[in-house]
């Protein structure tokens, strides 16, 4: 067990977010977080960041986890100036050991980005930035990746490569993924379990089985 969520319940003044939320992620899993707007997945996924205090319940994370972040796509500005590789790169250590550059070769090789890693990152497409982002978590080494609306904003094309990748890891390297997303049928060509939060609950099961009620 990766993750444990008991009796989680989130208030903003008056406001309940959710309450009583209970779920167990398995190590290795691919599990969608599905749900309409506004119904507290950004929270939860705050909330399991450590970002905000839950105003109730308790998770728990495996004593070795180690935490993977890619955010929702951000165009970043046309004249931003670091290449691929040097925006990798910021999530190392300044100074770069021979180990951290081999580490760096290591992550854009594994996201497909070695042949165009002295790209300024204002000019590369969206999908070489969402997989430069990737590549920026790889560089931890974590076990665990929380992929929040990754691939949103994304063309098809894109979209497939990232997901193809997020793939690879978890069945090259076992690392589980946590994926926050509206796109139902990428869910279900990728993941294999889902969480469906509405109406302040959340339900669990297979992807394979999911039904929609966004009523």
């Amino acid at each position: 067990m990766i993750l444990e969520v008991n009796n989680l319940s989130m208030k903003f003044d008056t406001k309940t977010v959710f309450q009583d939320l209970n779920f167990k992620l398995e190590a290795g899993s691919m599990t969608a977080l599905l749900g309409p707007n506004g119904t507290g997945k950004t929270t939860l996924i705050k909330i399991l960041m450590g970002m905000l205090k839950p105003t109730g319940g308790s998770f728990k994370f495996d004593k070795n986890v180690r935490l993977g972040y890619v955010p929702q796509f951000r165009n970043i500005d046309a004249e931003y100036p670091l290449s691929i590789r040097a925006f990798i790169g910021l999530n190392a250590h300044l100074f770069k050991t021979k180990k951290v550059r081999e580490q760096i070769d290591h992550q854009l090789a594994e996201t497909h980005l070695s042949q165009i890693q002295n790209t300024r990152m204002g000019e590369a497409s969206g999908g070489q930035k969402q997989r430069a982002y990737l590549a920026q978590a790889l560089l931890d080494h974590p076990n665990m990746i929380i992929l929040d609306e990754a691939t949103a904003s994304l063309d098809p094309a894109a979209k497939e490569e990232l997901m193809g990748l997020i793939k690879h890891l978890n069945q090259e390297h076992k690392i589980t993924v946590l994926f926050v997303t509206h796109d139902i049928p990428l869910a279900k060509k990728y993941m294999t379990d889902y969480l469906y939060l509405n109406k302040g609950t959340i339900r669990q099961g297979k992807m394979s089985e999911f039904k929609e009620d966004f009523e």
